[in-house]
């Protein structure tokens, strides 16, 4: 189960016709495109990066090489590990999701070390946890951040003041401050406003749950522990929403039309502001963003890298610093609600500014914060792929009601299974 709603959401977001960029598949070493260096090619999804600040880099470098880039619809990471593999058509400069770099850190030895083109003198600005998630245990340095996914608690404040619920976010944080005060506060809701529930699915929370401990299903020393007590506790926290009967056990394919009807709030990352506005525009000034009940996570941020067959190191890597510098990602923030990994970027006016669609909102004043506080945890390789079988069965509740307990089992005997296929203990 894909969490993060932007592929989903804005496959064709980034259009030739939006930021003057060439949209291809190809072009990239041994495609037939030039050898010299003077042309790089650059692979991301829609939504990854701001097109207008992509847009400008085409031309602030134009007269060093030409930049084609290109919006890769479909399962991103497929089709970048099929390319690599292959060996050629392999693009210049490439996205990398947050949920798949751990995936790729064993075969760090197809992409440069970006530490070799400059990056250890300025990592220091950039959150240094996001930083070493895209590190080798050698120190390898394979992904360049371009964003982190600080969670919250998005709701409507109109649906609040109709339920008799406080509307100022300070006051919503207060009462809604741990998971069970949050589900307190949604059973007030539903009772209030009929129809209304206080949870998209299961999953959601299930998801940020597990995020905001310091372990997750494999641990350092290559250890299955997805059947552990703190797993086993947010697996407990998800099942709650839907027992009290607040939990809309909405999946990705109708999320677009429930977002603006019936959910009184939405759990996720700065990115999933846009998503909310691009869904459901007929709500701009009625929702509100405060603190994610029991603290906060991180979901999703994404990294770019240059692949060994990349044709000119030196200047992808201008590049790339050019486009994710402080500056140019407060911009990224203004236009596609994409959070920086950048903390000097906090403090700019591109990210200080009131929201509109937030009610004016100064929304920074709630990522900011939790941007610094998320805990660390160990990502294992395995760890996305371990995870997979969780979500179907919280889907398998919600769509056929099967006993939550028979669901954690077979879980648990499931992520068993692909952790020993992938190598783990």
């Amino acid at each position: 189960m894909d969490l993060s709603r932007r592929g989903f959401l804005q496959a064709a977001a980034l259009t030739a016709a939006a930021s003057g960029l060439t949209v291809a598949c190809g072009g990239g070493s041994g495609s037939g495109g030039t050898k010299n260096g003077k042309s790089l090619t650059m692979w991301y999804w829609g939504g990854a990066l701001s097109d207008k600040v992509v847009a400008e880099a085409r031309k602030h470098f134009g007269s060093q090489v030409k930049l084609t880039a290109a919006s890769i619809g479909g399962d991103f990471k497929q089709k970048l590990t099929t390319t690599l593999a292959a060996g050629s058509s392999v693009p210049d400069i490439t996205g990398i999701k947050g949920e798949d770099i751990a995936s790729f850190l064993p075969n760090a030895d197809r992409f440069l070390d970006l530490n070799d083109l400059g990056f250890k003198k300025i990592s220091s600005q950039y959150l240094d946890w996001k930083t070493k998630l895209a590190q080798t245990e050698d120190g390898k340095q394979i992904g360049f951040p371009i964003d982190i996914g600080p969670t919250a608690l998005f709701y409507r404040a109109d649906l609040f003041r109709k339920a008799g619920l406080p509307t100022d976010p300070d006051k919503v944080a207060a009462e809604a401050g741990s998971w069970d005060d949050y589900f307190a506060l949604g059973s007030e809701l539903k009772k209030a406003v009929p129809g209304t529930y206080l949870i998209n699915n299961m999953g959601s929370v299930f998801n940020i749950a597990v995020g905001q401990g310091t372990k997750r299903f494999i641990d350092e020393n290559n250890h299955f522990i997805g059947d552990q007590d703190h797993i086993r506790g947010a697996w407990t926290t998800a099942i709650r929403p839907y027992t009290l009967g607040i939990d809309a056990r909405i999946n990705d394919q109708t999320w677009n039309a429930a977002i603006g009807k019936n959910l009184g709030t939405e759990l996720g990352a700065a990115w999933h502001a846009l998503d909310i506005e691009q869904a459901a525009p007929g709500t701009k000034g009625k929702w509100r963003v405060c603190a994610t009940p029991g603290g906060p996570a991180n979901q999703g941020g994404s990294y770019l890298a240059l692949p060994k067959q990349c044709r000119n190191p030196e200047e992808a890597f201008k590049i790339i610093s050019w486009i994710l510098s402080p500056a140019n990602n407060a911009r990224g923030f203004t236009d596609a609600a994409i959070f920086p990994a950048s903390p000097a970027s906090y403090a700019m006016p591109a990210m200080t500014g009131a929201d509109a669609f937030f009610g004016g909102q100064k929304i920074i004043e709630v990522f900011g914060p939790a941007a610094k506080a998320i805990p660390v945890s160990y990502e294992a390789p395995a760890d996305a792929a371990v995870m997979a079988p969780y979500f179907t069965e919280l889907t398998n509740i919600e769509a056929k009601g099967k006993k939550p307990d028979a669901a954690w089992k077979d879980a648990v005997s499931q992520a068993k299974q692909i952790a020993r296929r992938q190598g783990v203990n």
